[in-house]
């Protein structure tokens, strides 16, 4: 995690207690989870999708499309403050847009831009299903 202050402090133990190894690794210190296994990847339930560490309002359903990619896929967040872009350079030489979550730093997954899917953004948010919690509508 950077340095970088947040509206929402973190406790890390209490945040490390509260959720499972995975959900925790993914948040806190940028993993991944493994394509096409997250509780999301495939949902058509609609409601808004949440931080699981802060429980910000990050993503509405109808913004998620089935990208085939294996992870959940939005076209857009909620509202451009709702999350924070950063440059990715762990895959050097290849550069990506990581995805945080703006209200308490914690890691989402990354945006990609001119895959050509049919979208209104020409965007795919591709956001890990164990940084979300859905709150059903």
């Amino acid at each position: 995690m950077s340095d970088k202050k947040y509206p929402v402090t973190i406790n890390e133990s209490e945040l490390r207690e509260k959720l499972d190894p995975l959900s925790f690794d993914v948040l806190r210190n940028a993993a991944t989870e493994r394509p096409f296994t997250g509780e999301y990847t495939d949902s058509d339930k609609v409601g808004i999708y949440k931080c699981k560490a802060c429980s910000a309002e990050l993503f509405r359903s109808e913004t998620k499309f089935h990208s085939g990619c294996g992870w959940p896929s939005f076209y857009a967040p909620k509202s451009e403050d709702a999350v924070e872009l950063i440059v990715d350079r762990s895959l050097f030489p290849r550069v990506r847009t990581e995805v945080r979550c703006a209200a308490c730093g914690s890691h989402l997954g990354h945006v990609f831009e001119g895959e050509g899917y049919d979208v209104p953004t020409d965007q795919r948010w591709c956001i890990n299903s164990v940084s979300l919690i859905l709150e059903n509508k």
